[in-house]
């Protein structure tokens, strides 16, 4: 398949934004609007057909952010029978458990308009989150392997402000057979030691914003504790070295064992196994791991957040946490009557009110569904709809790279991003960055337009926006 326009001859539509393709190996169902569906290039259909090789594939889609990745496209879900299906890596990511996290406040925009002040944020975020790739953890005093174990339930009593900040999150603690964790390398745990409650670097960010209520939500809103004019605080970070190295390590051992089986795929960075396989079991216990690290890195770099928001506005100055979620990850769940490995690789579980998988805290409401623009653009907060069990409650996990970082480079100048930044002007997203020469590859021209992705989204009814997020200051891995 060489296009979009050859894809609307092998096409079904389901709906609004809904196309069902039939490539040569299976199934994908693809949730776009017309502008963003036409778009897509051929390498996402061709990575698709060999994804659906992996055999007693269930379900297949892409989020409209989805592009190309190494193996999968990042924005993709794919779906297999926990009794006879397989686990993918390269359906995963490298970076497992990857995510956001939103803390609120009681402070208004109006509170940090002026510009010093929030300069004065960035400094005093940079003194407790380290954002150079080579920094070290302020938390030596944690045990790494209590929080891979157990997650946030592994941290200490003093990171933890308060029980909000074990329940408002998609899960504190992922069980799983420990006794895998023997199969991983000594260093890996000299590795993660040194990165947690750190940043990394590439797209991970924290970005103070304010929020516009839409109107239609304002209600749920209010229950969640939001209101119009907000300052609220966004993170997206993941497993660090911890699961990079079990990516790495495990990607090498299934390769082996699928060339022993006889197994090959047409692209050779697609790897898999069967789910009851040896192979299966360690990466699938192993990637619990590393969802643990995950949600925990998050927390302690949002209890960074805390602190440095508390020497710039006083110690009686609270975080709450609104929701912390995954978007690169593998997760059993019950659908049609029996269970699922679902796997989201750069996708959005977002459930709506009343479904048995929210967090207790958002049973009634459905949780808060965060969603991530570009530097200079909104970001959003959404809650998932009825509808969108189509599509396995899945919904993007953010803009979505419309070219290379390298591309990026060539075609954008520093002028344009600072254009897109309102540099100089009383409105300027301000950056922790000297020069934005150095995270240009970064700047908003590097993405698809998130306008258009949401509006995919909403348009196939799989979520609603109850907030926009409206960058105000940015703080980037070095």
């Amino acid at each position: 398949m060489n296009s979009a326009m050859e894809a609307n001859e092998n096409m079904k539509y389901h709906g609004a934004n809904h196309h069902e393709i039939e490539l040569g190996n299976g199934k994908l169902h693809v949730f776009a609007n017309d502008e963003v569906f036409g778009t897509f290039e051929a390498k996402v259909y061709e990575m698709a057909n060999n994804n659906l090789l992996i055999p007693r594939n269930q379900y297949m889609s892409y989020t409209p952010d989805a592009h190309v990745g190494i193996g999968t496209c990042i924005g993709t879900t794919a779906v297999w029978s926990m009794k006879d299906g397989c686990v993918s890596p390269s359906i995963v990511g490298s970076d497992i458990g990857c995510g956001m996290r939103v803390h609120t406040t009681r402070l208004h925009k109006r509170d940090i308009q002026n510009k010093a002040t929030r300069r004065a944020l960035i400094a005093a975020i940079e003194k407790y989150v380290p954002t150079g790739e080579r920094t070290n953890s302020n938390y030596e005093d944690i045990d790494v392997m209590e929080v891979v174990r157990h997650g946030l339930k592994g941290l200490p009593g003093k990171y933890v402000p308060d029980e909000r900040w074990l329940t408002h999150v998609e899960q504190a603690e992922f069980a799983y057979d420990r006794t895998y964790l023997n199969d991983l390398p000594p260093k890996i745990v000299k590795y993660a030691r040194g990165q947690l409650g750190t940043l990394g670097s590439g797209n991970h960010f924290i970005e103070i914003q304010y929020l516009e209520i839409e109107a239609e939500y304002a209600d749920l809103a209010a229950k969640w504790g939001l209101f119009d004019g907000q300052v609220v605080v966004m993170i997206h970070s993941g497993s660090r070295a911890w699961g990079g190295m079990v990516g790495r390590e495990h990607n090498k051992t299934i390769k082996e064992a699928m060339r022993l089986w006889g197994v090959s795929n047409p692209d050779p960075n697609l790897i898999y196994a069967p789910i009851a396989s040896h192979e299966g079991q360690t990466y699938l216990n192993l990637m619990y791991s590393a969802l643990n690290f995950a949600v925990s890195n998050r927390h302690m770099i949002a209890h960074g957040v805390r602190e440095a928001f508390r020497d710039v506005f006083g110690p009686e100055t609270e975080l709450p946490v609104l929701y912390d979620l995954m978007h690169n990850y593998a997760l059993k769940e019950f659908h049609r009557g029996q269970p699922m490995l679902v796997h989201r690789k750069g996708a959005t579980r977002a459930l709506p009110p009343g479904h048995f998988l929210n967090a207790p805290a958002y049973k009634e409401t459905g949780h808060p569904a965060l969603i991530p623009g570009s530097m200079g653009t909104s970001s959003y907060i959404m809650i998932g709809k009825d509808e969108g069990l189509k599509n396995f409650y899945s919904i993007c996990h953010g803009a979505g790279r419309a070219r290379s970082r390298k591309a990026t480079k060539e075609l954008v100048t520093v002028d344009q991003f600072e254009r897109s930044l309102k540099v100089g002007t009383d409105d300027e997203i301000l950056v922790n960055h000297r020069s934005l020469q150095t995270i240009l590859d970064e700047c908003p021209q590097a993405y698809k337009d998130v306008d258009q992705i949401i509006d995919s989204v909403v348009g196939a009814s799989l979520a609603a926006v109850v907030a926009k997020c409206k960058p105000m200051a940015a703080i980037k891995g070095v």
